[in-house]
């Protein structure tokens, strides 16, 4: 089911590129006009060595990369926008055998489309849908084997109907931003991993495949350009269920910058932050160092990484 929903991906981003190329004007100035299409890739890498080192240490090798594509469409009325982020991360620490000889550092898939249609000032009418899910699997820790996540486990399908706000910069236009509202919207959580659905992770039914949920959504993009060198993203989604706990509002947000360094060479600094009421992380307990429980926690995630970075 991976290669079909990665296929899926491919084709849906595709159909994005050709619809543009076949729905535009044959002359390339209007085709410009109506479509934007561009992205970026970056690949980081690090390696440490250590040979009769007096000061200690562990060797370690280590990779990651992103990829976001985007592909918008705006004309008269008509808005459709389209995003894929793409990024994974490996880590091998140390030359003694662990239970997991790589240990995973990084792994998303988030795909949206949204479409609007124009309604007053800088509001749209607006329909969205969102996938996110990652490629591998997860495990407790590099000395642990246990895994906790896996393809599609979890993974999340949200449909949202609201009212956008995107309003224009015409003295800043190297900056954009998105307001998405959506007080109808549903959530499918996704656990496809027979063993993690039996425990009943992330939020489903222990033995369910998938979780339905009703409530209300908001989405807030923002990027921005600025002294030639930096390009910052954030990316915010809220959610609450209406029928659960509509005041325990589950949260994520990605912050991406990236400092260009030179014409292919870059520095990105990712850092996510994340909620789930449905989640529960390993905590400490008694607060002696060592974690030793389950429970609700707000989430941190940061990357820092210097590599090889394509803008197309």
């Amino acid at each position: 089911m991976k290669k079909y929903l990665i296929v899926f991906l491919s084709v849906l981003l595709s159909a994005t590129v050709v619809f543009a190329q076949e729905a535009a004007d044959s002359s390339a100035k209007k085709k410009n006009e109506n479509w934007k299409l561009g992205g970026a890739a970056s690949l980081n890498f690090s390696q440490v060595a250590f040979r009769n080192w007096a000061g200690g240490g562990e060797p370690s090798i280590s990779g990651n990369m992103f990829f976001n594509a985007f592909a918008n469409y705006a004309k008269d009325k008509t808005t459709w926008d389209n995003t894929l982020d793409l990024g994974y991360g490996m880590m091998r620490q140390g030359t003694k055998k662990t239970s997991v000889l790589f240990y995973k550092t990084d792994d998303k898939i988030d795909f949206a489309s949204k479409y609007g249609r124009y309604a007053f000032k800088y509001w749209y009418y607006s329909a969205l849908v969102g996938f996110k899910t990652q490629f591998a699997d997860g495990y407790k820790s590099i000395t642990d084997s246990t895994r906790v996540s896996s393809w599609m486990a979890p993974g999340y399908l949200n449909i949202a109907l609201g009212m956008d706000f995107k309003p224009t910069f015409e003295n800043h236009p190297n900056m954009t931003f998105s307001l998405l509202i959506a007080p109808l919207s549903g959530r499918m959580t996704f656990v496809l991993d027979s063993a993690l659905s039996a425990e009943g992770a992330y939020g489903v039914d222990p033995g369910k495949r998938f979780r339905p949920e009703f409530g209300g959504y908001v989405k807030a993009e923002f990027k921005i350009d600025f002294l030639k060198v930096f390009t910052y993203t954030t990316k915010l989604d809220l959610f609450s269920n209406y029928i659960v706990k509509p005041q325990n509002v589950d949260m994520n947000w990605d912050n991406l910058l990236t400092i260009k360094l030179s014409k292919w060479f870059s520095a990105n600094l990712n850092i996510t932050l994340a909620y789930d009421d449905d989640v529960d992380v390993p905590i400490d307990t008694d607060g002696d160092g060592t974690l030793d429980g389950m429970g609700k926690r707000l989430q941190f995630k940061e990357l820092l990484g210097f590599g090889f970075t394509y803008k197309f």
